[in-house]
């Protein structure tokens, strides 16, 4: 099974894993030009589950031994897995709100706000996990944050303001609060997952009662497939946005359905590197540092999808605030673990 036992390089993981999750949102752009995000959302969960098995064949099963995915999974418990299980209910709970929001008021807005706010719910729930960092620079990093997540928030509401009818400013504030509901579930995930991975690397086989990283994921995944026929149905019959969208519907996606599943797969890159890595740099810092993803997101529906076009220049100024705080919020995080 592979690991990462050096912090260097632990936090460049950490940084792949920030550009995954800050840019699968992309695929869901590009696929919504023709595709309801209800129906993009079964081939994202798909990509994840698909990912997870062929990095547990791999990845997670070079060396063979105790440690490898197979071996891991045989030996596991019910109880043992109960945990990831419910974290991939939560989570999809919370990513189908965001993908709601991204659909209803853009990247540049439901990243910042919605993942914002899970990063520092969940940075928090972390490092009660393992307690390792320097728990004075982690809090210092996330108020700055914090401060990044209001600057984005006031240059939303200064869009918002710009509005060309009321219907628009109705839209935006929906969208607002799709991410604020998301960010406050997504917080719980990752403190799930990592309460059952054994992070020591170091014995001959995991301690009883945990699991490879390998093995917690891919549980994970399934929790995210069960609970994705309850919560995406729901959202297939009460869309936030739009008529109810039909199951048939789904089989007529033809070539679409890739760009969902390499969604998915782009996530699950992110979120395996950042359990591989949690050990190494810490589950509160390597948890943080993925969910700068903030950023990457922001950049990207500022940049490349114009979603603040048209913004008075208070917004743009707002949002070169909230880019510099960032910086300097995930420099302190970083910094942390040394």
């Amino acid at each position: 099974m592979y690991y990462c036992s050096n912090y260097t390089i632990a936090v460049l993981l950490c940084v792949v894993t920030m550009l995954c999750w800050g840019s699968w949102g992309n695929t869901q752009k590009l696929a919504g030009k023709t595709w309801r995000f209800e129906l993009f959302y079964w081939d994202y969960v798909l990509g994840l589950v698909l990912f997870a098995l062929l990095a547990g064949f791999t990845a997670g099963s070079c060396g063979g031994g105790a440690w490898s995915f197979a071996e891991n999974f045989k030996s596991c418990s019910v109880s043992e897995c109960i945990w990831p299980f419910i974290g991939g209910i939560i989570f999809n709970a919370s990513n189908i709100l965001l993908s709601a929001a991204i659909a209803v008021a853009g990247m540049s807005v439901a990243f910042p706000v919605g993942v914002g706010l899970a990063l520092v719910g969940g940075t928090v729930a972390n490092w009660f996990v393992d307690g390792k960092g320097n728990p004075y620079l982690i809090w210092l990093g996330l108020a700055v944050i914090v401060a990044s997540i209001i600057c984005n928030a006031l240059a939303f509401k200064a869009k918002q303001s710009s509005a060309d009818s009321v219907s628009d400013a109705s839209t935006v504030k929906k969208g607002l609060l799709l991410a604020i509901c998301a960010g406050l579930l997504m917080s719980w995930f990752s403190p799930l997952v990592n309460r059952v991975v054994d992070m020591t690397f170091t014995n001959s086989a995991p301690e009883v009662g945990k699991m490879t990283p390998y093995t917690a994921f891919f549980v994970f995944t399934l929790g995210v497939l069960a609970s994705n026929f309850i919560f995406n149905t729901i959202m297939m019959k009460k869309p936030v946005s739009g008529e109810p969208v039909k199951g048939s519907d789904w089989f007529k996606g033809g070539l679409v359905h890739l760009v969902g599943i390499v969604g998915g797969s782009i996530w699950a890159t992110g979120t395996l590197l950042s359990f591989v890595t949690a050990g190494t740099a810490g589950a509160a810092i390597a948890y943080a540092l993925g969910q700068g993803a903030t950023l990457v997101s922001a950049l990207w529906g500022i940049l490349v999808w114009k979603e603040f076009k048209g913004a008075p220049k208070k917004a743009g100024v707002l949002n070169i605030a909230m880019i510099i705080l960032f910086l300097v919020g995930l420099s302190l995080i970083i910094a942390a673990g040394h």
